[in-house]
């Protein structure tokens, strides 16, 4: 018997053996500790841990010679940078692209927000939503909303951002989710798509209370005055 432990994200990356089976190999259980740790250094603001993190699951993984899970690893952390707005293209993704699974390629394609219809089924559960019902306003609201899990909630806002679909909304409903995370890399992206959608409108109040978040957020403390 196996589990299957998916990512926040929606790809497995490793299966890990139950008790009652034969023990897991120390790769695995090395690229997946590694894994975790990369991506919750890179949403808390750590980019030095989190490159470190990676190299170490980059390491373990390559050890069996298996193109498609380092394929999986890298498309790991775009997930996150879209989770955190920092929309450059999935290059390392991209050079492994060739020996992706399906579903893999898919999932970076819908990261780019030009996944193709046909594609959509191979996609997890949640970005199925919102790459389907993101039509109009209120379904992609609602597509997001209907996300439990917070990162991936924030990979469907930042999908749904990159393709020049989201809304008020969309945007407050990141925002909480990285804040119940303190998460502060996406925390801080979200709240300076906020401020300068504010300071677009003419809300004075609304931008300086976002400027006052930000400021306790980069400080980590009392705000600037």
């Amino acid at each position: 018997m196996k589990l299957a432990r998916r990512a926040t994200t929606g790809l497995v990356v490793l299966l890990a053996a139950c008790a009652s089976g034969p023990p897991t190999p120390e790769w695995q259980t090395e690229a997946k500790s590694s894994m975790d740790r990369a991506v919750a250094a890179y949403l808390g603001g750590d980019t030095r841990a989190a490159n470190a993190e990676l190299d170490r699951a980059r390491g373990a993984i390559a050890r069996t010679g298996r193109i498609d899970l380092l394929a999986r690893a890298e498309l790991m952390m775009c997930a996150a940078q879209v989770a955190s707005l920092v929309l450059d293209p999935c290059v390392r993704f991209e050079v492994l692209r060739g020996d992706a699974a399906p579903a893999e390629r898919a999932y970076a394609d819908y990261l780019t927000g030009r996944v193709a219809p046909d594609a959509v089924p191979l996609l997890p559960p949640a970005q199925r939503a919102v790459a389907t019902r993101s039509a109009n306003e209120q379904g992609a609201t609602a597509a997001v909303k209907d996300i439990d899990d917070p990162l991936s909630r924030l990979v469907g806002a930042g999908v749904l951002f990159r393709s020049g679909r989201a809304n008020p909304a969309i945007f407050a409903l990141a925002i909480d989710a990285a804040s119940a995370q303190g998460w502060r890399r996406p925390l801080l992206a979200w709240l300076n798509v906020q401020r300068k959608r504010a300071e677009r409108a003419g809300d004075t109040a609304a931008a300086e209370r976002l400027r006052r978040q930000i400021d306790v957020i980069e400080q980590g403390g009392m705000p600037a005055k």
